[in-house]
């Protein structure tokens, strides 16, 4: 395919992908969570870099990485050969292993993009249940006392939250909302303090918001 004469010429083009493929293999993976998926999505990802007009793209590395995670996230919605999106249970390993900046840039757009998924598709009462039980594995009555529900109804609510995560369901996700949401959750993952995280999700799951 030829190249518009204003971007930059491809074989430099090739060299920033190159550079930028582990970073995207990463992200991909820790959305999927399947080595072949990733390497189909890289692949994607290439295509539309060498579609784009290049010139006007100010940091190649951070346009890369979005429209890795957009199309990792695109994938999981439309998966259904495990029924049902990426677990909360990920989130942990997302944020474990090494430091650095480039490796907190990929799990922060890994939990972001499964956090955007679990806002469009559940309710907050739902999101709440089922990130407290999949992600931190918290028994039935605590996530009761803290949603002010009784145990037998949070049982319900973790299995309508997997079904739901099955559906073709997508409401309006708030971008403030969601960034919260992605930095409590973070900080309890890395740390091993809930507070926080557990105030953002009851106070949600009341309000029904």
């Amino acid at each position: 395919m030829s190249t518009r004469l204003s971007d930059p010429p491809l074989d430099h083009a090739t060299s920033v992908f190159a550079g930028a493929r582990p970073r995207l293999l990463a992200i991909a993976f820790r959305i999927l969570q399947d080595p072949g998926d990733a390497e189909d999505i890289v692949q994607d990802a290439w295509l539309r870099w060498q579609r784009t007009d290049r010139s006007v793209v100010l940091d190649p590395a951070a346009f890369l990485a979005t429209t890795t995670t957009r199309l990792a996230l695109n994938a999981a919605r439309c998966a259904r050969r495990r029924h049902e999106a990426p677990v909360a249970g990920r989130f942990v390993e997302a944020v474990e292993g090494g430091a650095g900046p480039q490796v907190e840039a990929e799990r922060r757009d890994a939990v972001e993009a499964v956090i955007t998924l679990l806002m469009e598709r559940l309710t907050p009462v739902e999101r709440a249940t089922y990130l407290l039980r999949e992600g931190f594995d918290y028994p039935y009555r605590r996530i009761a006392e803290l949603l002010r529900l009784q145990v037998a109804h949070t049982r319900q609510l973790a299995r309508r939250a997997r079904l739901g995560l099955a559906s073709d369901r997508r409401e309006p996700v708030d971008a403030a909302a969601r960034r919260r949401l992605v930095e409590a959750f973070l900080a309890a993952a890395r740390t091993g303090d809930l507070a926080v995280l557990e105030t953002l999700l009851a106070r949600s799951a009341l309000r029904g918001t």
